[in-house]
């Protein structure tokens, strides 16, 4: 559901209704989370290009310390996952309530795992990213970068919980309208607190650091506050936020475990094939990091998708109607197709452009030039991958997922950058090929598992 005038259920469009309506449904509910990313993805250029100024060890600590990390956020991203699915089901079967407690129990859940994360995190810092090889000042640098990400990580894991619930319940708009205020306040904090203007010390890539964690726990703040208030469509009460339903938590825990493993299994890989990056210098990961973030730009469309997708399959099941949400999950992988084909053109045709936005390093940006020009082939398989996936853990389809990621991350992605580099002893545009053959696997199973039909029987 949408809040105000807008408020309909996004789930009951008649069993006939023409491929057109659809659509319609699908872009009410992507265009915000499209605008939300563009705001986001704008954002983090700011900060990358800031950052970059700094040089090519401030680039590559930044990108290299949150690695280690992004193993624990498979947790969240897991009570995430499990929560999207539950609410958009109750929420298609006309239980707000039920759809309320299940964020309420994530969040529980998800305060704890934050408190652990962040005092292990931060006393073992240095060990943790000494684990990914860096160079002495890169290793530095990232150190002092995380310990200050990490005092703010319970109010951002909050805003992550609370932004898939919404989602999944149809309210695409409030996390947009939140994330653009904040994406308003963080390139300000940047400016002055990397910088040192406004009376404020110089902090280089600490500042950076403290700029994202203030302004991300103000996006947790103002998100709890709402949900408080009343004003979003999964309401809190505060008599009850302490309450305890070990039933709901089995149910978020059943869709949310296997998308832990997967993501803890996924986040394993792409950690080695970083640190493959990472054996071949400063100058190759800082290219890689700006190439990633380049890229990031093409995600966009598909992640607004994918939300719609999620959403709507979950809701057309929770409704009890199997065959809208399968006609929802391919509409949104049509509309995808045809964003990603133009994103595909961009990398094409301006790949120096774009690296020019995040550094002026000219060594980076003729080398990050290359990857975004190899990484435009796997645009059409991207959104192939996030849309049916997101699909398939809108049905509960979890276990599947963790079949296919692990198999391609591992098999494709891991297995072939490897072998190029250590036995061929090539280079990072073949670590990059290596990823555009694993981004066209995991299309290739996704698509097939959804065009099965089994996940229309998956409880959740």
């Amino acid at each position: 559901m949408l809040p105000g005038d807008r408020r309909e259920d996004l789930a009951q469009l008649p069993e006939e209704a023409s491929g057109s309506s659809i659509r319609r449904r699908i872009i009410l509910l992507a265009w915000p989370v499209v605008a939300e990313q563009a705001l986001h993805t704008v954002t983090h250029i700011i900060d990358m290009a800031m950052v970059g100024r700094l040089g090519a060890a401030a680039i590559a600590a930044v990108g290299i310390s949150l690695q280690p990390f992004m193993l624990a956020f498979a947790l969240f991203g897991a009570l995430a996952t499990g929560t999207t699915a539950v609410v958009a089901r109750e929420m298609g079967a006309g239980n707000p309530e039920e759809a309320s407690n299940s964020l309420r129990q994530s969040l529980l859940l998800a305060l704890v795992l934050a408190l652990v994360l962040g005092f292990f995190g931060y006393v073992f810092s240095h060990q943790i990213i000494g684990l990914m090889g860096p160079e002495p000042e890169v290793l530095q640098l990232g150190v002092g970068y995380i310990r200050l990400i990490l005092p703010g990580l319970a109010f951002m894991l909050a805003a992550f919980m609370i932004t898939g619930a919404l989602r999944g319940a149809g309210d695409t708009m409030t996390p947009m309208k939140v994330n653009a205020a904040i994406n308003v306040i963080n390139p300000v904090l940047n400016y002055v607190l990397i910088f040192g203007r406004l009376g404020f010390p110089a902090m280089g890539v600490n500042g950076a650091a403290l700029a994202t964690s203030l302004s991300r726990g103000a996006g947790g703040l103002i998100l709890l506050g709402l949900l408080f208030s009343g004003r979003c469509v999964l309401q809190m009460d505060l008599r009850r936020f302490l309450q305890i339903d070990i039933e709901m938590i089995r149910r978020i825990v059943r869709v949310g475990l296997p998308a832990a493993i997967e993501q803890f299994i996924s986040r394993l890989g792409q950690v080695l094939y970083v640190r493959v990056v990472a054996g071949l210098g400063t100058l190759a990961y800082a290219a890689h990091t700006i190439a990633i973030n380049a890229e990031s730009i093409s995600y966009m469309p598909a992640f607004g998708f994918a939300t719609a997708s999620t959403a709507l399959v979950g809701q057309n099941l929770g409704a009890k109607r199997p065959r809208m949400a399968e006609r929802s999950g391919w509409e949104s992988l049509r509309l995808a197709c045809c964003f990603m084909g133009l994103m595909m053109i961009v990398l094409l045709v301006f790949p120096e452009t774009l690296m020019r936005i995040y550094t002026t390093d000219l060594e980076v940006i003729e080398v990050g030039k290359r990857l975004l020009r190899i990484v435009a082939f796997a645009q059409i398989p991207m959104a192939a991958f996030f849309v049916l996936s997101g699909g398939l853990r809108g049905a509960g389809d979890t276990r599947t997922m963790l079949y296919i990621s692990t198999a391609s991350v591992w098999l494709v992605r891991l297995a072939l950058a490897t072998f190029f580099v250590n036995v061929l002893d090539r280079g990072l545009e073949w670590v990059w090929l290596a990823m555009v053959a694993d981004w066209f696997v995991r299309a290739g199973l996704a698509t097939w598992r959804f065009h099965s039909g089994q996940w229309k029987n998956i409880e959740v």
